[in-house]
């Protein structure tokens, strides 16, 4: 623990090696802390301010789009710098500096390490002509490669994407809505391996293939061919098979960037680095060497470092506590994933394997639909281990916050696409984590909509976009969203509040409007009602929403034309399903009546 200085004293000087989404979290931890006897100096190697690196995809189809971190106004704080174009290059532990490749020395008494990674490589022929996905400007060079080659061909690009898991997807994805034939292509033998069991990547399968991605699964690529002139032509596997192609992106993971912990040649190793790089830190966050943390992707923790923000951000949330004199230690990993892909609706959380001994996992699976729930408890069915949902998530926004806790139902309740209905109401305990990604309990958003607790002395909340902003919860990847307006409305009904009739979001109108609207226009698809009265992609509230007007409005079948994904249970399952688990079927009866023979 680091004792803080007073105002009076010399102001202690700490250095934030990198200037990704941790380092502006520390930054920005340090600040909402007070600044007082500190000075900050973050160097980063990139032009821009720190940006969101989990909304990266919107920088993909939308050039102009700003993925600033919080508010420039932050570093115009006397106390808080960044530099831009400083790559640190080299630590001087002994002295208590660093050197960048600008060639500047910067002094420090705490060093914040916070370098993240790089994008992983693959070591064929050919890679030098591939293109990775990582930075802004790996997503700019993407957006000009396709509509420069669009403009050439005079047909579609066929975008070949290696790699199937999160970014992967996300990647292909991107290509696909600029216009390009979108196809992936995985060594595993199921897409998102690494968070899905075969079940689910299966089931996922069928989903993106149903979206017209094309997907090769279980071989290895061997070559990434091209022209005399460095054009690519296909990708050449490890069957012998020959994907035809005019680009290729690799999306296979990342790799930390712990060169700044690695000894020179000749020179003693200091630091201790993990199998797969990193270098270990204990639960403070802090390296072997007083002094110095590491946070983000280059910390190593019980051998593992993850691309995730969720635990990028409670790691600078630590070390800015323990630099103020707090005890917070990191908890372990929390590798929660919800895939932003539109029409694909993906989450993992937990122990989704059910690697906890005589754990109990409760399945459904539709593989027609591409539709699989599994939620893992102990052996007594009772504390929510984990889950994996494909095709229907909507359980994901009122399990997860429930992780080791006792369920409030069967877990049968909670499985909506096999008869639990919608999932049972839940009032969330106060130490209850709803969103994962900034670390926000239950309790300090009900504080922040009551005006009390924490929160004593501030007007109370009562706008979804303000309580985002004051409690940062569902301001990065989104999946909370949900949750959180849920617990704002129930929240403010109980105050007496009259609550917006919005029905999300994404759409001002309320339910019985739209339901109107789409009546009075004709509208039949979820992307006219969209264009029409929404904004952007859509979201766990209204997408069921409008699919189940749809499917009340028209004649057609309820499953068919994509309305599967979209349905809510009862019309999804073609049952009225209720929260124990049981179901009922009304069959059509001509003129209400039953005979013998109509049985036969």
């Amino acid at each position: 623990m680091t004792e803080q200085t007073s105002s009076t004293e010399t102001p202690r000087r700490i250095v934030v090696a990198g200037g990704g989404p941790a380092a502006h979290r520390f930054a920005d931890a340090m600040h909402a802390r007070g600044l007082d006897g500190w000075h900050v100096t973050v160097l980063t190697e990139e032009a821009h301010l720190p940006y969101d690196r989990v909304a990266l995809s919107k920088a993909l189809t939308d050039k102009d789009v700003d993925l600033t971190l919080g508010t420039a106004a932050m570093w115009d704080h006397p106390s808080l710098e960044l530099k831009t174009g400083e790559r640190v290059i080299k630590i001087n532990a002994g002295a208590k500096t660093v050197e960048t490749a600008a060639g500047n020395t910067f002094e420090y008494d705490e060093l914040v390490v916070a370098t993240g990674s790089n994008a992983a490589r693959l070591p064929i022929p050919g890679a030098e002509h591939t293109h990775v996905y990582r930075t802004l400007e790996d997503v700019w060079a993407i957006n000009e490669a396709i509509a420069g080659l669009k403009e050439k061909l005079g047909r579609k690009v066929n975008a070949v994407t290696i790699g199937g898991g999160l970014l992967g997807l996300e990647s292909a994805a991107g290509t696909e809505q600029l216009g390009a034939n979108p196809i992936v292509i995985d060594g595993s033998q199921w897409l998102m391996a690494t968070q899905l069991d075969e079940g689910a990547g299966q089931a996922m399968g069928r989903l993106i293939k149903a979206k017209g991605f094309e997907v090769h699964g279980g071989v290895f690529p061997s070559e990434v061919l091209s022209d005399d002139d460095g054009q690519v032509t296909g990708v050449l596997m490890a069957d012998g098979r020959i994907i035809e192609a005019d680009m290729v992106i690799v999306a296979i993971g990342v790799r930390p960037r712990d060169e700044l912990f690695r000894a020179a040649e000749g020179e003693e190793q200091v630091f201790s680095l993990g199998p797969r790089g990193g270098v270990v830190i204990n639960d403070y966050c802090e390296t072997e060497v007083p002094g110095i943390w590491a946070i983000g992707e280059v910390a190593n923790f019980g051998g593992m470092c993850l691309g995730l923000v969720a635990p990028a951000n409670t790691m600078a949330e630590i070390v800015a506590d323990r630099l103020h004199g707090g005890d917070a230690t990191f908890p372990g990993f929390d590798t929660a994933t919800k895939l932003k892909l539109s029409g694909v609706d993906v989450a993992s959380f937990g122990d989704a394997f059910a690697k906890t001994e005589h754990a109990l996992e409760i399945v459904y699976a539709d593989p027609a639909r591409g539709v699989y729930q599994k939620i893992v408890t102990t052996d007594d069915a009772k504390t929510l281990l984990g889950g994996i949902f494909v095709g229907d998530a909507s359980p994901y926004m009122s399990l997860r916050p429930l992780l080791g806790r006792e369920l409030p139902a069967e877990p049968g309740a909670f499985l909506t696409a096999a008869g639990g209905g919608e999932a049972p109401e839940t009032e969330l305990p106060d130490d209850a984590t709803l969103c994962s990604c900034n670390n926000v309990t239950a309790g300090s958003i009900r504080d922040a909509i009551n005006g009390c607790g924490a929160c004593e002395g501030n007007a109370p909340v009562q706008e979804l976009g303000e309580l985002k902003g004051c409690t940062r919860a569902g301001t990065q990847c989104g999946s909370c969203v949900p949750m959180l307006k849920k617990l704002l409305e129930t929240e403010l009904t109980k105050s007496g509040v009259e609550v917006s009739k919005a029905l999300c979001e994404h759409i001002e109108l309320s339910r019985q409007e739209l339901f109107d609207a789409i009546r009075v226009l004709e509208l039949t698809s979820f992307e006219e009602i969209m264009a029409k009265y929404g904004t952007g992609a859509g979201c766990d509230i209204c997408k069921p929403t409008i699919a189940n007007i749809l499917a009340s409005q028209n004649s057609a079948y309820v499953l068919d034309a994509g309305r599967g994904t979209l349905q809510d249970t009862n019309d999804r399952a073609l049952a009225n399903m209720q929260k124990d688990g049981t179901y009922s079927v009304v069959p059509r009866i001509a003129g209400g009546e039953i005979t013998p023979r109509s049985w036969a």
